[in-house]
């Protein structure tokens, strides 16, 4: 079954295209968003199931993409797609609010499994990642995010 929305966020046009190719069986509406402007615009108006990000987005008003985007609601649902395979980039990524952390070299293969764990409640941390040991990347990849918000 089709979700309705995705909000794709990349500055590189041919990353957008492609992610929308593998993504468009998945959503009905796919949005594509360029810079902080457009995004910070498009957020509220479409009210998106999920937010793909790069990790490198050029943000001014947060101190990094996935914090801003849960500046309009902290219970969204976010994979950052990243080229940085430093552990301390995703720690950060997943400290901030996102549900997963795909690289870019594996995202054709990762994307439908990383999406369909994070919006069944889970986190995904690509499988391609540099962990000491799979028991590492299970007990990421197994546990659920909480996405209740605070009173």
């Amino acid at each position: 079954m089709k979700k309705d929305t995705v909000l794709l966020a990349d500055r590189h046009m041919a990353t957008l295209d492609s992610m929308r190719g593998l993504l468009k069986t998945k959503f009905n509406s796919i949005v594509m968003v360029s810079d902080e402007t457009s995004l910070t615009e498009m957020l509220p108006k479409i009210a998106p199931d999920l937010v793909l990000v790069d990790q490198s987005f050029i943000v001014t008003r947060a101190p990094d993409v996935v914090s801003l985007v849960n500046k309009f609601d902290p219970g969204l649902k976010i994979i950052v797609i990243s080229t940085y395979e430093e552990p301390e980039y995703m720690q950060q990524c997943m400290s901030s609010g996102a549900s997963g952390y795909i690289l870019k070299r594996s995202a054709a293969k990762e994307i439908i499994q990383a999406i369909e764990k994070v919006l069944s409640g889970g986190t995904y941390v690509t499988s391609n990642y540099g962990f000491s040991n799979r028991k590492d990347a299970q007990a990421i990849n197994g546990a659920k995010r909480s996405t209740q918000k605070k009173d």
